[in-house]
């Protein structure tokens, strides 16, 4: 083993401060309310059995032809729900080394209802809107399997929109005021929510029997390659050293590796074992090196060229290559990263803090030596999109790739047993999703029904008074707050279905820029308290406390908040009808917006040159504010109050005592 190696073993060990306990089980009471169940002996092999036929099911259609689209979202559905009710228990206290029986019959029951869709696929096209009583029967049932499954698999709180918005489409008649409507019996509501690709079997479900899962089952083989030892080393290496390094390392470990995991609190206790001690072992206080965490793995959804889920779904819902939303991206997460980076380096350089030794960092050159060729199917992954191959296609090549380039060294060649592993974990892994793209397609069909989105328009319009700036603050509101309680995925889909037509149609937004608002608060309020389920799995490994990691995390996001209002006003941002002529315009609304996250950043932070007095941090948020709208003249008045703050504390620099200052 070389010398580098052994340097990061010692980096790998348990720092003092770090939080017993397991990461994993952090992650899982994070993000679900309770651990999944973990069988061995017939039940284990049962599991195993249905996740690799689901797995492999799914990598055969990719590779020869994918079944018609109702017909294999529902064999997706027959997976994935007998997977939730034989992983997730009923209750928090039911037992957990097997399922009960009614977890038994829900699991068969689900298979059939969902099977039931595969069987009869040709009658039901005839009957063509007209369910006999076998419909209606396995309809209902399919609806009240697929809610408690989103309630098992996700928490109380999507199940709950769900029945709300299936009793508005049934009882819509008898509500007052402006949101009735004529209502819709038993045999309307399974038509369109079980029998059509409008509700269940909507384009969200479709979207996770086809890119989600791959991508999922894609980064599972990436994972057991030793890929997360790869973007570790080479965080360190090229962060390590600089002042506040750990922070630093955090942030391009957990945007790396995020882009992969698509899960805030996944990301939090892959990276966060190894960089939250080391953030602590330098100096920064526990809450803190758990916020940087938190805020730093949030946005790995954002990080081309995988993202999450979420973008697969907005790609689908605008008609619009993948490719597309990846470009998209692109800025945003730069402006997002900007402002973290921005506030751990002003908090480094106010605490006076190092970064690591040389001979505590391994050498990039040996690290890629090592494992730099599983970067290859990440490469291949973007050189494919770029070449306008399908989502679809380049996940399941870029699987192929991975097996290929496994066997390149020794220490990364995949045997049989890590193939089952990752075809088992990624079906498992796939499965809260499809639970909630399942249930949000109840919300997608009583929308479609019942036109609920025109009405909540109407109703946002009138508040807003027809003003852009009040809109979009009260879509910002209502984003966070439902991306509290549901996950990012199914946040995203209600807010495209409900809130993001608003925006193109009353206020003439295009519609990606509409979808990528919507998307990023809904992303945003993964570190919003009082519930930011990262935070509290960072402050879980932090050993700090769960509200004050939450508060903090919130704080060094706050800077991020500005670049959706900045790709509104300038949709150059988001390389929006991109042409080379408009290049100069585009390179400098990048530039200003940039420039206005780092000043919102310094003012939040108080630190520039040195601390900022209060005066100062507000002419910066101000200056950070006026670059919002592009404009020569709030440009020019932006730049001379930066100008006034940097010529201030220039001048007084040496009257000064700040001995903390680091330099």
């Amino acid at each position: 083993m070389s010398n580098d190696t052994s340097q990061l073993s010692k980096l790998d060990a348990p720092q003092e401060g770090a939080c017993p306990g397991n990461a994993e089980d952090i992650a899982e009471r994070a993000e679900s309310g309770a651990v999944k169940r973990e069988y061995t002996g017939p039940w284990g092999r049962i599991i195993l059995v249905i996740a690799v036929s689901m797995a492999v099911f799914h990598l055969y259609t990719a590779g020869f032809g994918l079944l018609a689209a109702i017909r294999q979202r529902a064999v997706h559905l027959a997976f994935v729900l007998p997977l939730v009710f034989l992983i997730y228990p009923a209750r928090k206290t039911s037992i957990r080394s097997r399922p009960s029986i009614p977890d038994i019959i829900l699991a068969v029951l689900s298979a059939v209802c969902a099977g039931y869709i595969v069987v009869n696929y040709q009658s039901i096209v005839f009957r063509g809107g007209m369910p006999n009583n076998t419909d209606i029967v396995f309809g209902l049932a399919t609806l009240a399997l697929v809610i408690e499954g989103a309630r098992r698999a996700l928490g109380i709180e999507l199940a709950t929109v769900a029945i709300v918005f299936l009793l508005y489409g049934y009882f819509g008649k008898y509500i007052p005021g402006i949101f009735a409507h004529r209502g819709a019996d038993l045999g309307r509501l399974v038509d369109h929510l079980y029998l059509i690709p409008e509700g269940i079997f909507s384009v969200a479900l479709g979207t996770s029997a086809t890119y989600i899962v791959l991508f999922v089952i894609f980064g599972t083989f990436l994972e057991r390659s030793g890929l997360g030892q790869l973007v570790q080393d080479m965080a360190l290496a090229l962060a390590g050293k600089a002042i506040g390094g750990p922070a630093k390392v955090s942030i391009f470990a957990s945007a790396l590796f995020g882009s992969i995991s698509g899960s805030a609190a996944a990301n939090v206790v892959s990276t966060g074992v190894f960089t939250i001690p080391l953030m602590k072992r330098i100096g920064y206080p526990a809450e803190f090196a758990g916020g940087v965490e938190a805020v730093a793995s949030t946005a790995g959804q954002l990080m081309p060229p995988i993202m999450g889920a979420s973008a697969f779904i907005m790609a689908d819902f605008l008609g619009v290559p993948y490719l597309d939303i990846v470009k998209a991206a692109i800025l945003p997460v730069v402006l997002y990263y900007t402002g973290l980076f921005v506030m751990v380096h002003m908090r480094a350089r106010r605490l006076g803090l190092r970064g690591l030794r040389d001979d505590e960092l391994p050498k990039l050159s040996t690290v890629m030596k090592e494992r730099g060729h599983l970067l290859i199917p990440l490469i291949a992954i973007l050189i494919m999109l770029i070449m306008q191959f399908t989502p679809l296609y380049a996940a399941f090549y870029g699987i192929i790739i991975t097996l290929v380039v496994t066997q390149l060294r020794k220490h990364t060649r995949l045997s049989f047993q890590d193939i089952i592993w990752a075809l088992e974990t990624g079906a498992k892994r796939s499965v809260s999703i499809a639970a909630a793209c399942a249930a949000v397609g109840i919300v997608i069909g009583i929308s479609t029904l019942t036109s609920v989105g025109n009405t909540v328009g109407e109703f946002l319009l009138a508040m807003a008074q027809g003003q852009l700036l009040p809109a979009l603050f009260m879509v910002m509101i209502f984003a966070l707050i439902l991306g509290m309680g549901l996950p990012t995925v199914a946040a995203y889909i209600i807010l495209a279905t409900v809130a993001a037509p608003i925006l193109t149609s009353q206020f003439g937004l295009p519609k990606l820029v509409s979808h990528f608002f919507v998307f990023y608060f809904g992303l945003m309020a993964n570190v919003t308290p009082p519930v930011a389920i990262p935070a509290y799995a960072a402050a879980g490994i932090a050993c700090s406390s769960p509200s004050r990691t939450g508060w903090t995390a919130f704080k060094l996001a706050l800077a991020g908040f500005l670049a959706p209002y900045l790709f509104v006003y300038s949709p150059q941002i988001l390389l929006y009808q991109f042409t080379w002529a408009a290049l100069p315009e585009t390179l400098w609304v990048a530039f200003t917006a940039i420039f206005g996250v780092f000043l919102l950043a310094c003012s939040i932070e108080g630190f520039l040159r040195h601390r900022l007095a209060t005066w100062q941090r507000f002419l910066l948020g101000a200056s950070s504010l006026l670059l919002i709208e592009p404009s020569m003249i709030t440009d020019t008045i932006a730049f001379t109050m930066l100008v006034l703050v940097l010529s201030v504390q220039f001048i007084t620099q040496k009257r000064l005592v700040h001995p903390t200052s680091g330099e």
